[in-house]
């Protein structure tokens, strides 16, 4: 019997998987489609929602769209991209908004309009947005449901027609009132629930036992959440004796890592992995490389040549797959649907990989899910909250997190990119901070760039750096307020062209200027990365002690080749507070436990500087290569 569902129309949006997602926590059977797709594909489809893209619907070479959708007799929803293809269809226009908005923003419902859609909605709300374009005038028949500071055409809907769309990303934690938003169209919709938790394990389990049909299963174990749920999964549907794990200690561990690992899975009951150390193989496998993604690339590759390796030293044959912790953010960051832009490479998703996958020898059971889904299912399944609620981290570890410079690079254009974002850094408005703050702050760029995400589109940008007092020591002035942070380091990359990130300055040496900094060559090489896991080391220990650990989603440590040596570093603090990975906020840690970490740090010979990475998700990215 099939099941009643909603289809969700993928146009390449970060955030399209995320919606179906979203259905499916609130119980409602949902599916991810092309917007190409034929009509026979909505059989016992009660709605549509078309998702957001990195695209312009005004532009010639948009994603496909079969047009024969519009007339079907079902609501549709219409999110951003949608949200503006829904009115350009039906004879508005759509254009270039005057101001772009990136990250929060407040919604304002009409209230001279009633919305099915909002039924339970306060009339003030906050919404995640992510647009450049907007919808400029009505179509013939929509009205206007709600509007922002900057989008006067921020909720429409044609209640005859069953039409409705909303420039905002209610699929994203970081609009509060999205779930009671898709309650209300699965309503007009007519779904009844029928999906949950134990269905989702069941057809993992069935998926995993067709995709190996009687092979044996090699899985990379990097020790990180994901790959750890996806081994007990395997050992659920198929048996240890069936499944090796394989713990690769790549180099690039954080402290004691790879020994704390082996250590949890056997205090779990599992027996059936291997360490390997292979930090030789993959350091030479990166040397002198600084470009981000042909590291990223190089990691991936080199984890095949690993594991052919082993397979012949564990002389496995060739009845046995390989096996990855996949999650659906990794293939969609990595332009994995049609039409998605990269925004990283991930290590899952490089040339050796893909030719696995087109041979039908990867298997990857958690690939559709999210990061808090699968933590669910690792809940359902009985593993502990040791293995459960780590920190994410992935297979290239703190590769990705040592930025290198091979000192030549830098051109005339980085040169003239680097002026014109201190000129326009200087030129934003800061007004949230007292009169205080404000009087002693200062603002400057780093000369480094890294990877960010606005509009569905990878920006590659430099950061701002916002200095306040001060205080003694080497030490500056935090601001105590975290909303004001917010609403500058928001004021910033909304309005800048060569900015994706804003940090505060927390540390600089006593004796050191801001021109005793510059760039260094620097590559990711055992030095570095020692330097690196001291200083990460340092945090984690604190967040554990303080109780923040559990707190936050993910902390990162950046190695900046910025440095008044080449032996020196500048290092950045990166907490971020997130759900699913597509949206993050930055997270601001409690100031007691903030400086005892610094504290630590500036003992450390080697480290120049330390900041802290005040950037939601978007317009930056967890990382910053």
């Amino acid at each position: 019997m099939s099941r009643s569902k909603i289809v969700v129309l993928d146009f390449g949006s970060q955030y399209a998987h995320l919606i179906a997602k979203r259905f499916r926590m609130l119980g409602y059977y949902s599916e991810i489609a092309l917007p190409s797709t034929d009509l026979d594909v909505f059989e016992n489809c009660k709605g549509i929602v078309f998702s957001g893209g990195p695209s312009s619907v005004y532009e010639e070479n948009i994603p496909e769209f079969n047009e024969k959708i519009l007339e079907l007799d079902l609501p549709i929803l219409g999110l951003c991209y949608g949200h503006q293809l829904i009115s350009k269809c039906y004879g508005g226009n759509v254009g270039k908004a005057e101001v772009g908005e990136f990250g929060f923003a407040e919604l304002n419902l009409n209230p001279a309009v009633k919305s099915p859609l909002f039924e339970g909605i306060e009339q003030k709300q906050q919404v995640w947005m992510s647009h450049q374009d907007g919808v400029l005038s009505l179509a013939e028949g929509f009205e206007v449901v709600g509007s922002t500071k900057d989008c006067p055409y921020a909720a429409l809907q044609n209640l005859s027609k069953k039409r409705f769309s909303l420039q905002c990303h209610c699929e994203v934690k970081d609009t509060p009132c999205g779930n009671q938003i898709f309650e209300n169209f699965a309503k007009i919709c007519g779904m009844e629930k029928n999906w949950d938790q134990d269905t989702v394990l069941q057809v993992i389990l069935e998926g995993i036992k067709k995709d190996a049909d009687g092979r044996n299963v090699l899985l990379f174990l990097s020790g990180g959440v994901d790959s750890t749920i996806t081994f007990a999964l395997l050992n659920k549907a198929l048996g240890q004796e069936r499944v090796l794990g394989l713990h690769i200690d790549n180099g690039f561990m954080r402290k004691n890592e790879s020994a704390n690992v082996a250590e949890a899975y056997r205090k779990f009951g599992f027996n059936n992995f291997i360490v390997e150390d292979a930090s030789a193989s993959f350091l030479n496998a990166i040397k002198g490389l600084t470009d981000p993604q042909k590291k990223r690339m190089a990691v991936g590759e080199n984890f095949i040549t690993v594991r052919n390796e082993v397979t012949a030293k564990q002389n496995l044959d060739d009845s046995w797959m390989l096996a990855q912790g996949t999650l659906y953010p990794d293939i969609i960051e990595s332009g994995g649907t049609k039409n998605s832009k990269t925004i990283k490479t991930h290590h899952n998703r490089v040339a050796g990989i893909q030719e696995l996958i087109a041979k039908g020898l990867i298997i990857e059971p958690i690939k559709d899910l999210y990061k808090d889904e699968v933590r669910a299912i690792g809940k359902k399944l009985g593993l502990s909250d040791e293995l459960v609620m780590r920190h994410p981290f992935p297979g290239p570890g703190l590769s990705i997190n040592v930025l290198c410079n091979d000192g030549k690079s830098w051109t005339e254009k980085d040169e003239e990119e680097f002026n014109a974002a201190q000129k326009e850094l200087n030129e934003i408005v800061l007004d949230q901070f007292c009169e205080k703050c404000t009087a002693g702050m200062t603002r400057s760029v780093l000369p480094v760039r890294s990877v960010g995400v606005q509009g569905d589109f990878r920006t590659y940008r430099f950061p701002a750096v916002l200095t306040f007092r001060e205080e003694g020591d080497g030490f500056y002035h935090i601001p105590h307020k975290r909303e004001k942070v917010e609403a500058a380091s928001s004021a910033i990359t909304n309005s800048a062209k060569f900015l994706n990130r804003t940090l505060i300055k927390l540390y600089q040496k006593t004796g050191l200027k801001d021109e005793d900094l510059h760039l260094q060559e620097g590559y990711c090489d055992k030095r570095r990365l020692d330097q690196l896991r001291e200083v990460d080391n340092i945090v984690l220990t604190e967040l554990h002690k303080s109780g923040w650990y559990n707190k936050i989603f993910q902390h990162l440590t950046i190695d900046l080749p910025y440095a008044s040596s080449a032996e020196h570093a500048t290092f950045v603090l990166r907490p971020v507070c997130s759900e699913d990975v597509m949206t993050a906020r930055f997270a601001w840690i409690d100031q007691e436990v903030m400086n005892k970490i610094l504290r630590q740090i500036a003992e450390l010979e080697f480290v120049d500087a330390v900041y802290i990475d005040c950037t939601n998700k978007p317009p930056a990215t967890f990382g910053w290569e």
